[in-house]
């Protein structure tokens, strides 16, 4: 690989390499310079580190434990850390970018809060810290999604927030982000559109990049503490992307094996999958130029996951630019294997992970042989718990759903 300095990325229009940029309605041209603007401006200023260090110990949890998983390794001859992103306040890693955009449009006087979710973790972490800071909030999500992912709708509306279901196209996250963007140009003055991943128009990718990099600061000096080097590898799954960007980017610059999984679905070759950067097009897709799941007339094609937490046509910008020069390895592993690594995980941990998480694991357990050391020492980030899809696992055990 080319020596490039990946800390220098994104540049000042917002691309990593040839991706990312800010392609957007001219109506949100002068509220995404102010976003950027009051971003450079509060995360180098004392007060707001302070505020978001205090929430983020007090109020999520942090730091989250590493996870020595003793009866999976056995198994696996390996050793295999999760970082448990699953013990945060709302269950899931989407809280500590939340907590960080939320401070940031409390230090802008923004009264409102939007937000787009698919799995719905998003949506609650939105949801919460609209109730902690006094925002009101509305949250776009798929109305396939919000079938889906009932109890996070119930989470939603117990904390306080409208939940909007989107009733076009696929009826899941694209739509949701759609409807997210629309409300956010009629409404820039007084509302703030809180991202969940590392999509979307600059400054976004780099804003929720930023907020998520704890989980892999947090990790680099556990795993240290804990086996006094480095690990050979990195594992998480990719949707969007930001839980794995978050655990990946304090490791770029290290000798470190990283690989990204995506939702295969039911395989690559079957059209119903959510592996954009297998598939290797690049198009724009909100706001952003990425790689892109499209037809053959070049239009956003519809994607298939287990989990709607992946279940996306595009990937972030970043990622897309890590695959390009062949930083990071993304693969992919099928809803089949996928649920492999949800039993896995429950019946040897006692620990059951989200379904976007046990992408990951799945992909660890079927390509072991793949990892050519003797006793490879693994990080897999667990971004999430599973309680949230139990109904989805329910609706397989009964054949309802596949």
């Amino acid at each position: 690989m080319k020596e490039i300095d990946l800390k220098k990325f994104p540049d000042e229009r917002g691309y990593f390499g040839e991706f990312g940029g800010r392609f957007v309605p001219e109506t949100l041209v002068e509220p995404l310079l102010r976003l950027e603007e009051a971003y450079k401006k509060y995360k180098e200023d004392e007060s707001f580190k302070e505020e978001y260090n205090y929430y983020l110990k007090n109020y999520v949890g942090r730091p989250t434990p590493l996870y020595f998983a003793k009866n999976l390794s056995k198994k696996l001859k390996a050793k295999i850390y999760f970082k448990r992103e699953d013990l945060c306040h709302t269950g899931a890693h989407k809280i500590n970018n939340a907590i960080g955009q939320a401070l940031l449009a409390k230090y802008m006087g923004k009264k409102r809060l939007i937000a787009e979710t698919g799995a719905g973790q998003h949506g609650v972490a939105t949801a919460t810290v609209a109730a902690l800071f006094g925002f009101k909030c509305t949250v776009y999500m798929g109305e396939e999604d919000c079938k889906r992912q009932k109890m996070n709708v119930l989470r939603m509306r117990l904390l306080g927030a409208e939940v909007v279901p989107v009733k076009v196209g696929s009826k899941t996250l694209k739509e949701a982000i759609n409807e997210a963007l629309r409300d956010w140009v009629s409404n820039p003055e007084d509302s703030y559109y809180l991202l969940g991943s590392v999509v979307g128009p600059h400054p976004y990718p780099m804003i929720v990049r930023d907020f998520q990099r704890i989980i892999g600061d947090e990790a680099k000096k556990q795993i240290l503490e804990i086996e006094g080097r480095m690990p050979d590898y990195l594992v998480a799954s990719v949707g969007g992307g930001s839980n794995s960007i978050g655990l990946f980017y304090p490791f770029l610059e290290e000798k470190v094996k990283i690989i990204g999984v995506e939702g295969g679905g039911r395989g690559l070759e079957s059209g119903f999958h959510s592996a954009s950067i297998n598939f290797r097009r690049i198009g724009v897709l909100h706001g952003a130029k990425m790689y892109l799941i499209q037809d053959e007339n070049g239009n956003v094609a519809p994607t298939h996951s287990i989990s709607a937490g992946l279940d996306y046509p595009g990937v972030g910008p970043e990622h897309s630019f890590l695959a390009k020069i062949g930083r990071v390895k993304y693969d992919l592993a099928t809803d089949e294997v996928a649920l492999k690594g949800f039993y896995a995980l429950s019946e040897l941990e006692g620990i059951i992970p989200a379904l976007e998480s046990a992408h990951a694991i799945g992909y660890v357990i079927e390509h072991r042989d793949s990892f050519p050391e003797d006793e490879p020492l693994i990080i897999i980030n667990l971004s999430g718990r599973g309680d949230k899809d139990l109904g989805i696992i329910y609706g397989y055990l009964e054949g309802e759903n596949g």
